[in-house]
């Protein structure tokens, strides 16, 4: 029996898509993070006009401070380097980085034309661990739009396409999904974001993700298996 399309063959497709440039894509990915967080915390610490107080809402206070949340908060840095990881050629690699790049850029931008930071919500000193780097390294400014929220809208976009493309099960792309809605979940519940970032950084993240995939092949479905003998 021909076995190319059992359960396991997208696992098997996925590990050799991930074996292809790993160095193009961990170099790549190392300095692309890195240019961004010297341009974030640049913008973060020298704004150009007075910083405006973002609005909390009935969401906010519906959704309580839960610091176990900075777990899936910070996965986010997980996350986004697996779509990338999935791409197996060096000209879809240089496209999909153009893309979050000028997503980024864009939400920088806002952050220099419009600075915005939100109020004190919870505790200053929470006693989870990773809650004091997070404080000392990223203060409650840049919020809005989200870019936690919209890179991983982007992220969450292109994991759906390229685990159809790989013919992965319909449980692993629902797990993507959650995973993406955990990510924007846990800025507004360990308080780093308010309901309003979350959402122009959901717009921000369909406003790049969706034409950057605009062009991309559509997955072909699996070929049938041939009909048998007696059958013709």
């Amino acid at each position: 029996m021909d076995n190319a399309y059992s359960p396991t063959a997208w696992w098997v497709e996925a590990r050799q898509r991930m074996s292809r440039h790993p160095i193009v894509k961990g170099v790549g990915t190392t300095a692309f993070m890195s240019l961004f967080f010297v341009a974030y915390f640049h913008v973060l610490r020298h704004p150009l006009f007075p910083v405006v107080q973002m609005p909390v809402t009935t969401l906010d206070r519906w959704i309580g401070f839960y610091p176990p949340a900075l777990l899936a908060y910070a996965s986010l840095w997980l996350y986004v380097g697996i779509p990338p990881a999935l791409l197996g050629s060096f000209r879809e690699l240089l496209r999909y980085g153009l893309w979050i790049a000028a997503l980024c850029g864009a939400g920088l931008l806002c952050f220099l034309l419009w600075p915005t930071a939100i109020p004190a919500q919870a505790p200053g000193n929470p006693g989870f661990p990773g809650f004091q780097i997070l404080a000392g390294v990223d203060a409650k400014a840049n919020a809005c739009p989200s870019l936690h929220v919209a890179t991983a809208l982007f992220s969450a976009l292109w994991l759906n396409r390229l685990l159809g493309e790989i013919g992965a099960p319909a449980a692993v792309r629902a797990g993507n999904w959650l995973w993406f809605v955990l990510i924007v979940y846990s800025t507004l519940a360990i308080k780093q974001h308010v309901a309003l970032d979350a959402l122009a950084g959901l717009l921000l993240g369909t406003l790049f993700g969706l034409p950057s995939l605009r062009h991309r092949s559509q997955p072909l479905p699996a070929p049938q298996s041939p009909l048998p003998a007696t059958a013709l």
